[in-house]
């Protein structure tokens, strides 16, 4: 944290230290551009924060990631990164009955004697081999009205409104497209030791003294940050990588988006409790919870040894803890009465909605000399976030004359 009060000067300083703020430094660090990455909170990091209690981890907002996802092998910093993946697919809970979506194929679902899970295999396929820029050429839509002239919407509207965090289904039928297509070319998966370790590892792997925690930033422009407190950074290039409401504020003119709100429960059980790793989502409306899962099952780390981790997400405000007790026990079929209640996190804008008419990549440049990125600027995944960095890197040192580096091959993240 800084002290003093003269002046502070580097090529490019970026405000906010999430993850896309500091994946934007490490682009900008590799290409030889000195950096000062501003935060106003105690800790960088952003929306992907975990906490402990109790021995437990446990995250606020509790996104999901992807092995299919590219973006992580792609920024520098993030070598180290390693994935815990959930079972394959998803277990769909209606109508009394449990499906698994997503993990056979067509002719395997079909010897099953599951014709749904054959047509859910046939649809995610033909999603996975198409190219990106097919999905995104298609006529557009809400989600909602896509799904609804579709045969599969019981079993693939929970799943899609996990995957968007959206329970209207108000999002862009080619985001929802984008998501079912990452969904079936890999697995689900978390950061290993919680959320907060991916941006931990970007931290922690640029130059010391470049992550500057609480300092309030008052203003930006081109070639001056001024702060409250911490006196002025001046600058070549300026990059705001806040949420889209600190951004707006800083910049006026910015859109600021909708957001979909979400509630997080953590519930701590005194045995552990048998499960598979799967993924369980709740496909009955007239219930709150989304979609939970055993998260010591999926990622041991994050609950003492012998005792489960149980994470659940409601779409929405917080509903009545009993409530929620309640359903839990039917998804889980066991009693709930001795599980104890850690945690109840709410975040009111807690991921940027992508209604139909959303580019999917919007421009990171405003002008020369200042940028802006974010999952605002992107797809609202970490993957987005991660692209949206990438990109305002690119368009930063494209505007300096220097070259900028071509991207490495993707691979696929360490899953373990």
């Amino acid at each position: 944290m800084l002290n003093s009060a003269h002046a502070h000067h580097a090529d490019v300083v970026i405000v906010g230290a999430g993850v896309s703020g500091l994946a934007a430094a490490h682009h900008l660090v590799a290409a030889g551009v000195t950096v000062i990455v501003l935060e106003g909170a105690a800790d960088a990091g952003g929306r992907m924060a975990t906490e402990t209690v109790d021995g437990f981890r446990l995250d606020r907002i509790g996104q999901f990631l992807n092995t299919a996802y590219t973006e992580p092998a792609r920024t520098p910093g993030l070598e180290g990164l390693v994935l815990k993946t959930f079972a394959p697919g998803a277990l769909v809970h209606s109508d009394g009955r449990t499906l698994r979506a997503g993990a056979l194929t067509p002719a395997r679902a079909l010897t099953s004697g599951s014709l749904d899970q054959a047509r859910i295999g046939a649809a995610l396929a033909r999603l996975a081999a198409l190219p990106e820029e097919r999905l995104l050429a298609r006529p557009e839509r809400t989600a909602h009205a896509a799904l609804s002239s579709s045969r599969l919407g019981t079993t693939l509207r929970p799943l899609l409104a996990a995957l968007l965090r959206d329970p209207a289904l108000t999002t862009s039928s080619r985001v929802a497209d984008l998501a079912l297509r990452t969904f079936a070319r890999g697995r689900l998966a978390v950061p290993e030791g919680g959320a907060a370790t991916l941006p931990g590892l970007l931290a922690a792997a640029l130059p010391p003294g470049t992550v500057r925690t609480g300092v309030r930033v008052r203003s930006v422009a081109t070639n001056l940050v001024t702060t409250e407190e911490h006196g002025d950074f001046s600058c070549r290039s300026a990059v705001l990588a806040t949420g889209a409401r600190a951004a707006a504020e800083l910049l006026p003119g910015l859109r600021v988006p909708a957001f979909h709100p979400v509630t997080v429960i953590h519930h701590a059980t005194t045995t552990p409790l048998p499960w598979d790793g799967s993924l369980l989502l709740d496909g009955d409306p007239d219930w709150p919870v989304a979609h939970t899962a055993v998260m010591s099952a999926v990622d041991p780390t994050r609950a003492p040894a012998g005792r489960s981790l149980v994470t659940t997400t409601v779409l929405g405000p917080p509903p009545p803890t009993r409530t929620v007790a309640s359903r839990l026990a039917r998804l889980y079929e066991t009693a709930t009465r001795d599980w104890e209640l850690l945690a109840v996190h709410h975040t009111r804008e807690a991921v940027p909605a992508m209604p139909p008419g959303q580019d999917t990549r919007r421009t990171v440049r405003v002008l020369a000399g200042l940028y802006v990125c974010g999952d605002h600027r992107d797809t609202n995944t970490v993957e987005g976030a991660l692209r949206s960095a990438r990109r305002a890197a690119a368009a930063v040192l494209r505007d300096f004359g220097i070259p900028v580096p071509t991207a490495p091959e993707a691979t696929l993240p360490v899953a373990a």
